[in-house]
């Protein structure tokens, strides 16, 4: 860990909102009279934790809030094709027999929808293993301090969902759908939150985005242990050993990314046949990648100015700077940039259309209204979301465990806690694994899109409403 890191101000950690005075004094209000965002303030400075952090942290931010947009109109999209007068081509499209074979060998035999669940959605969750596996290690889930708070707060926003929906379906049939509305979309909450701009302190933002990191980690592991079926042990085995093979590579530093590549196929394939769900594979894959990169930051500034100072520049010593500074940065941080926009514009959108996609009937509304699986659905994401996040936040800050940043409310907490009811991707994917095509998915659909809906615009208003307050608190005579 380089020199810079250290003096950075004890790691990645976000500088505390300033109190009243200090905002008084120091910064002026922009027009509107929405406070200032100073949480994020870091990023500009030329140092390790703006480098390694904070701009690629940005970078994320601004690519998830885009996908939101994408991911809204691929849903509507969705809704469009199957309510249309030629919705059924809707469900015959995505039954389109798709086989991958190698000369008389089948590698892969579903329909053109198994193909996006179960093929370009592992790519979707390598990328989440590898934001995982940065936050691990250089992000908020390094140090338990910074970690404990929206860690708490995203066990509380699983564990009151599933209990909200265990109680409207115990003793159902529909019991093993406890599981949908458990997650947070990343890319729709930080789209809502974008929308509020400077009313959301950025320490909020931050804390939205590593509850739903430790979200996924939550939704990963319910779907490995809970809708995974027919374990076969010898497929099982094999996806073991490959991805202990990948360990030993990164262990003796070999970097041939199509070495991986080739690995990663067969760790996917593997899981598909093993029983367990293939998307399983990519987290493994992602959480297995080095996120430490080959040289430190300082040897990269060195060879900056070892080439700036050459009275004479060849193109071997351009190559060599080139690959120096190229290693400061860890592979996983170059694949997660290099996928992240082709996995957030391209598969996430597909997905979103090929299973968001629900008549909607006078008939079906009537029914859905009624059903235990939608009600379960929509109160735990709504409800459930709000009183876990908020109520566990809260209760850890009671207890002491952790505190809340100066300039950021309850009201703000409660907020957040509602847009984190807004569950999309996963939630759907979910929905996938526990329901057969029928009667029950489309009541699940139906409760993640209504939910998700209430849940953007209400969040939308409660941040909204936390930040006028908080300027008038600070523009109150004797505030400054």
């Amino acid at each position: 860990m380089s020199n810079d890191r250290n003096n950075a101000g004890d790691g990645d950690a976000e500088p505390a909102a300033p109190t009243p005075e200090v905002r008084a004094q120091d910064e002026t209000e922009p027009s509107g009279g929405a406070p200032p965002d100073s949480g994020l303030t870091f990023i500009g400075r030329d140092s390790a934790l703006a480098r390694t952090v904070g701009r690629p942290l940005l970078h994320f931010l601004h690519i998830e809030t885009s996908t939101g947009i994408l991911l809204l109109l691929a849903t509507v999209a969705a809704l469009i094709w199957v309510n249309s007068p030629v919705g059924d081509s809707y469900t015959e499209f995505w039954h389109i027999p798709i086989e991958i074979s190698v000369s008389d060998f089948v590698v892969f035999d579903e329909d053109l929808h198994g193909f996006v669940n179960d093929a370009l959605m592992a790519l979707f969750f390598f990328v989440v293993g590898l934001e995982i596996k940065r936050e691990l290690v250089t992000g908020r889930l390094r140090r338990f301090r910074d970690a404990l708070l929206p860690a708490v707060a995203a066990l509380g926003g699983m564990v009151v969902p599933a209990l909200i929906y265990v109680g409207f379906n115990l003793g159902g049939d529909n019991l093993n759908g406890w599981g949908v509305p458990m997650a947070t979309d990343i890319a729709f909450a930080v789209g809502v939150v974008s929308l509020v701009g400077k009313w959301v302190p950025g320490w909020l933002r931050l804390f939205l985005l590593t509850l739903a990191i430790v979200d996924d980690i939550g939704a990963i592991l319910v779907i490995a242990v809970f809708y995974s079926s027919d374990i076969s042990l010898g497929w099982l085995g094999l996806a073991a050993l490959l991805c202990v093979l990948i360990a030993i590579l990164t262990r003796i530093r070999v970097w041939q990314w199509p070495l991986y590549m080739l690995i990663g196929i067969f760790v996917w394939w593997a899981t598909l046949n093993s029983g367990v769900h293939a998307t399983i594979a990519g987290v493994a894959v992602g959480l297995l990648t080095p996120a430490k990169p080959l040289q430190r930051d300082s040897d990269a500034r060195s060879m900056a100015r070892w080439l700036q100072e050459k009275s004479t520049i060849s193109v071997t010593d351009i190559r060599r700077a080139n690959f120096g500074i190229a290693e400061s940065r860890s592979v996983a941080e170059r694949l997660e940039v290099a996928l992240h926009p082709y996995v957030s514009y391209l598969i996430v959108p597909v997905f979103a259309l090929a299973n968001a996609g629900v008549a909607l009937s006078g008939d079906s509304l009537r029914g859905a209204a009624s059903s235990s699986v939608t009600i379960g659905v929509a109160l735990g994401l709504l409800v459930g979301k709000t009183v876990g996040v908020a109520g566990f936040t809260l209760l850890a800050t009671r207890l002491g465990l952790s505190s809340l940043p100066a300039g950021v409310t309850r009201l703000h907490v409660v907020g957040v806690s509602i847009v984190a009811g807004v569950g999309f991707t996963v939630a759907l994917f979910v929905t996938a694994l526990a329901f057969d095509e029928g009667v029950a998915g489309d009541e699940a659909k139906i409760g993640v899109l209504a939910a998700s809906l209430v849940a953007a615009v209400l969040g939308l208003v409660v941040l909204r409403t936390a930040g006028r307050r908080l300027v008038s608190a600070f523009a109150a005579p004797g505030s400054a």
